[in-house]
């Protein structure tokens, strides 16, 4: 008996396309671009900072740059209008003081010049949060007589003009309050003002003579103030000091001797002696228009007052800009019986108490 065959129902296969599988993860991905975006919008909108995401995805501009200049005591608006003006801002400066004040730069951005590429307000802002303020240096040396200090503050500058240098000298504001209260009392004129000159290397936001009459003014009160007001000094002890402290500053070369020499001075004055100072003969002839590398002996016939060999007493004025330590020596001099000096070939000097010691002393310096 033949068996009767079951017939076999065949089973389905069930498949899952691939396609479905890129599908969601598709759809995945742009709901999360979606949301990503819907994040940076919210935070760029409401919270009015672009977020992180921005900040990675967009590079900071890169590109030829113009230099702006922001002065000290700037507001976030005047330092964005300083910006629009120099071309480097694309937009509203109101725009960039909002990105300055968001970035917190408006509390620490620094005075200076800033090297930036021109761009929206945002991009600019990003700049300033890295960006160094560049500042120029100007150079004023000890022993440079007025014209030789304005020479060499024009080559380094030539808007540091001769007028404008001796404006800002006679410029009253440019002086802090309390020198100027003793300025005012000292004879009006720039020859006498420039010896209340800090001699120094300064750092400086815009080099122009103003700032770099005030910034030097400013350095030698923070130097000399305390000493003058402790010690009571009136403004024609003063005065002399200054007088004092460029002669020193002249014939000086090594600042041992500084508080020696001042010393020397001072007992001469009280004598009533002719202080024959060289420095003053070469100042003299200076003002004539001639310049002297050495004084020779008839030299000394010059005719001016600021002429040692010839009239008693101190200059009228300073011979040129004293250094720290000459102005030391001049408000604090050594006591000391010398009434005599003279240069060795080393620039130190013999020291002598009689005019006989004083003559040997010259013979000394010349053999050696």
């Amino acid at each position: 008996m033949q068996r009767q065959s079951r017939l076999q129902t065949p089973r389905k296969k069930i498949y899952v396309h691939k396609r479905n599988h890129k599908f969601i993860f598709s759809g995945v991905i742009f709901f999360l671009l979606l949301f990503i975006l819907s994040a940076a919008a919210y935070s760029s909108y409401y919270l009015k900072i672009p977020a992180p995401f921005w900040e990675k995805l967009i590079p900071i501009p890169d590109g030829e740059k113009v230099t702006v200049l922001i002065e000290n005591g700037m507001t976030a608006s005047q330092a964005a209008r300083a910006f629009e003006i120099e071309g480097a801002l694309d937009g509203s400066p109101l725009e960039l003081a909002k990105w300055l004040i968001k970035f917190g730069l408006d509390r620490k951005i620094r005075a200076g010049h800033y090297s930036v590429v021109p761009s929206d307000a945002w991009n600019l802002a990003r700049q300033l949060r890295t960006a160094k303020p560049a500042l120029l240096k100007a150079q004023i040396k000890p022993g440079l007589d007025i014209f030789a200090m304005i020479d060499s503050l024009e080559s380094q500058d030539k808007k540091v003009t001769r007028e404008k240098i001796s404006q800002a000298l006679m410029n009253n504001k440019n002086y802090p309050p309390q020198l100027l209260e003793i300025i005012k009392a000292l004879p009006e004129d720039e020859y006498t003002r420039v010896a209340f000159l800090m001699p120094e290397t300064y750092m400086l936001v815009d080099r122009t003579a103003d700032e770099i009459v005030s910034t030097s003014a400013a350095a030698w009160w923070h130097h000399w103030g305390e000493f003058i007001t402790d010690h009571e000094l009136k403004p024609h002890d003063i005065q002399d000091a200054s007088i004092i402290a460029s002669m020193v500053e002249r014939e000086v070369l090594h600042d041992s001797e500084c508080r020696t020499v001042a010393g020397v001075i001072h007992n001469r004055l009280r004598k009533n002696m002719l202080l024959q100072i060289d420095a003053t003969v070469v100042y003299a002839w200076r003002l004539k228009g001639r310049k002297l590398t050495r004084v020779l002996n008839k030299d000394l016939d010059v005719e001016s007052p600021y002429n040692t060999y010839k009239h008693a007493g101190l200059p009228p004025r300073p011979i040129c800009l004293p250094g720290i330590e000459a102005w030391g020596a001049a408000l604090d001099p050594e006591f000391n019986d010398y009434l005599y000096y003279v240069a060795g070939k080393d620039g130190y000097h013999y020291f002598a108490k009689t005019y006989r010691e004083h003559v040997a002393n010259i013979k000394q310096a010349r053999s050696k």
